[in-house]
């Protein structure tokens, strides 16, 4: 594909961005929840999602712009880190605990980010060069 690698780096850094938004309604306690702000109370927090999402991405923003084979490798073994790391915020947040929280469409974009994002590293523009 010929935009692979600029639709993965826009894609990835709309990834980032998706953290901002609200992920969940939990309505017992009038609360949103996003990947900055995931704790209810003392006893129930999801974390700061947000540390492993830019992590990831930032780093697979540098290796979309490398052109050598071993940056693709590499993308391709941290996107799919990043595509579990969102499934399994997607389960976490909507799992019902005492009631089941109101899922936001923030967190559905999330998981669809990461998908693309992954797309984008399996098509790599890569020129090889063939030996005649």
């Amino acid at each position: 594909m010929k935009y692979s690698q600029q639709i993965g780096i826009i894609t990835a850094i709309a990834l980032i961005g998706i953290c901002f938004l609200p992920w969940i309604y939990v309505p017992s306690v009038q609360l949103e929840l996003s990947g900055i702000n995931g704790k209810i109370n003392d006893q129930l927090t999801f974390g700061r999602q947000i540390i492993p999402h830019s992590f990831f991405c930032s780093i697979m923003i540098i290796l979309f712009s490398i052109q050598k084979v071993w940056a693709k490798r590499t993308n391709l073994f941290i996107g799919f880190i990043n595509l579990g790391w969102a499934i399994k915020n997607y389960i976490i947040f909507t799992m019902c605990r005492p009631e089941c929280p109101e899922v936001q469409p923030g967190l559905y974009l999330l998981v669809a980010l990461a998908i693309v994002v992954q797309m984008c590293v399996m098509l790599p523009k890569l020129k090889i060069a063939v030996d005649q």
